[in-house]
């Protein structure tokens, strides 16, 4: 059986990055590849695109030697090809879009050889891999070894949880499967066999899936309690201290690459099979109203105020991450503009570039603060938390505040006259 050891990454994206930062610090001779001219300038420069800690250490350190970057997979193949290419839904209709899918396949069934392990990375609906990724290399090899592992870390932890999650490798026959067990084992901890790659699509799609399901009940719960006039957090906490069932989770905003999408590829795997998934589309379309219903109390609650400071762009802020897809502000900028809001921006890691390009002003927190009639905090971010409400409220305009993670003090927040208010809890000053 082959080394394994010379690796090709398609797609340099955020999955393909952290997968070969991860796999170039054990050892790894990786080609990554990309089309985008300015990925491909910033990360042979060892200057990655997308901020993970570590990775750019790990670029710095070893582009060159270890990592190699170029449009196109070496001439002679390489050991394995892992395609890392994002798979995005259509913003009407959902639908799962799979061209990226299909041109990382054809490449490369064009640059290696039937020796080559090929790794499906990207997140698919069931039986993609089979039906997209597989005819172009039969058709030009004859016979290929194929393989589904999907990614599954977290953003601001993906260096540590790519060593230490399970890595789920499904195999188009037994040898495929064995080679992809070999190749994750020199990365990860444990590595998981199951038993092919439909299985191993399903897997990633119900992991996301169930995350989104238990996201939107606490969304769910925060809805009634806004309108019961009772405070989320503690029924919350007193449902879960103790009493040994799963948890409920904290009302908040469920964005990312990953949730946003995912929950429409698995209903797309549903429906081509003839079942809706009702649960999964339920959950999706209450996590997609949140940040709606929340701009739409904020227009409500400001009464007449005309600017409005918002705190945090990315799509979370804990751990931090510069990530833009699925961030709650796309929704919510539409219905500012409608009520004539002006939008003041601050995110500790997104650049004021992105900003103005989603229809904010870029300024920092204090200035933000004595400009706007109200602050929205998106999210948690670590630099939020510690905002000293007691100097930034003073000679300002401030009069509402909220806070949609609770993560500011209220009671000195209403101490300043101004009106505190999150997710499902609204009280007056």
């Amino acid at each position: 059986m082959p080394d394994l050891r010379r690796i090709g990454i398609v797609g340099m994206g955020y999955v393909g990055l952290t997968l070969a930062a991860a796999m170039a610090r054990k050892g790894f001779e990786v080609h990554g590849v990309d089309t985008d001219p300015f990925v491909l300038e910033s990360l042979s420069q060892g200057k990655p695109h997308i901020f993970e800690p570590g990775v750019a250490e790990a670029f710095s350190e070893l582009i060159g030697k270890n990592i190699f970057i170029s449009r196109e997979l070496p001439e002679h193949g390489v050991d394995a090809a892992i395609i890392c290419v994002s798979t995005p839904v259509d913003e009407t209709t959902h639908e799962p879009r799979l061209k990226n899918l299909a041109a990382a396949a054809e490449h490369v069934a064009d640059r290696c050889a039937p020796t080559t392990l090929v790794v499906v990375r990207s997140t698919v609906p069931v039986g993609a891999s089979r039906a997209v990724v597989l005819p172009p290399l039969v058709e030009k090899w004859g016979s290929a070894r194929l393989v589904m592992a999907p990614e599954r870390t977290i953003q601001g932890q993906a260096l540590r949880e790519l060593v230490e999650l399970p890595q789920v490798v499904g195999g188009l026959d037994e040898e495929s499967r064995e080679l992809g067990v070999r190749l994750f084992a020199r990365l990860a901890a444990q590595v998981v066999s199951v038993s092919t790659v439909e299985t191993a699509e399903l897997v990633k799609l119900t992991n996301n899936c169930h995350t989104d399901v238990i996201y939107s009940f606490g969304n769910e719960v925060a809805m009634l309690t806004e309108r019961l006039g009772l405070d989320p957090l503690e029924v919350i906490r007193a449902t879960n201290l103790d009493y040994p069932r799963p948890d409920i989770a904290k009302p908040g905003y469920v964005g990312g690459g990953c949730l946003s999408k995912d929950p429409y590829i698995m209903i797309t795997s549903g429906e081509s099979n003839g079942y809706v998934p009702k649960l999964i589309a339920a959950a999706r379309t209450l996590n997609e109203e949140t940040p709606v219903h929340v701009a739409r109390r904020m227009v409500d609650l400001m009464s007449g105020g005309r600017t409005l400071l918002v705190l945090g762009w990315a799509y979370k802020g804990h751990p931090p991450t510069d990530d833009m897809r699925g961030t709650p502000i796309v929704s919510m900028m539409p219905v500012f503009a409608d009520a004539g809001i002006r939008v003041l921006g601050h995110d500790p890691l997104v650049l004021p570039r992105v900003i103005r390009e989603y229809g904010g002003e870029p300024v920092g927190v204090a200035e933000g603060f004595q400009q706007a009639d109200a602050v929205l905090v998106i999210t948690d971010h670590p630099d939020y938390k510690a905002i000293d409400v007691d100097e930034v409220l003073p000679g300002g305009n401030v009069r509402l505040v909220y806070d949609s993670w609770r993560i500011l003090d209220a009671d000195k927040i209403t101490a300043h006259g101004v009106r505190y208010a999150a997710l499902g809890y609204e009280v007056t000053a």
